[in-house]
């Protein structure tokens, strides 16, 4: 009798704590997964950080990757789908949000290689003017899925078609991982650089 119950409270324990919640992080009350899967692939927080602009907290930036990476060329390297998302902390403007956007990109890509991101950029910029306004805890999305491209979603939604080149989807990653990203403690936090 005394073995079958702590059998029985053993099964009942491995049952709840099969069940515990994967959230591993809480950063500014975002919960942050351990692991999502993105395109059939399970993938592994890589990082996780906090977007500032000035004293301000603007958003909880995550990356997820099928290996660790510490650069933007590991990054782009590193096989399977990715995931960088944003959790919005304050209300802001999308429209002036995709400019920053924009400007990331050409702060971190040479001259010769914007021409052939232009019509990427356009279509970028037309996301988030659709979008408005961007409220505390609604998340942005941008998921590398191979074969299929770069997919979009905001607020729940994914926006429009997949920006199909590869070469579009390194340079919106340079926006937080090139040689001037748009937050270095940011850059660092995301690459798990400590």
């Amino acid at each position: 009798m005394h073995l079958s119950k702590l059998l029985l409270a053993g099964f009942v324990a491995f049952s709840f704590s099969a069940a515990a919640p994967a959230a591993t992080v809480e950063l500014h009350g975002v919960k942050i997964e351990d692991s999502v899967t993105v395109g059939g692939a399970k993938l592994q927080l890589n990082g996780v950080g906090t977007r500032y602009k000035g004293p301000f907290k603007v958003y909880v930036g995550d990356l997820y990757t099928t290996k660790k990476v510490a650069s933007l060329d590991e990054l782009i390297a590193v096989p399977g789908p990715k995931r960088l998302s944003m959790t919005m902390l304050r209300e802001i403007e999308a429209g002036p949000f995709g400019k920053l956007l924009t400007r990331g990109v050409e702060d971190n890509v040479p001259k010769t290689e914007m021409s052939k991101l232009v019509p990427g950029l356009i279509r970028m910029g037309d996301i988030f003017t659709a979008n408005k306004v961007l409220n505390p805890g609604e998340v942005i999305t941008l998921d590398w899925i191979p074969g299929t491209g770069m997919v979009v979603t905001a607020k729940g939604k994914v926006q429009g078609e997949p920006f199909k080149e590869p070469e579009f989807f390194k340079a919106m990653m340079s926006i937080w991982f090139g040689p001037v990203p748009a937050d270095f403690k940011l850059k660092d936090a995301l690459l798990g650089i400590k």
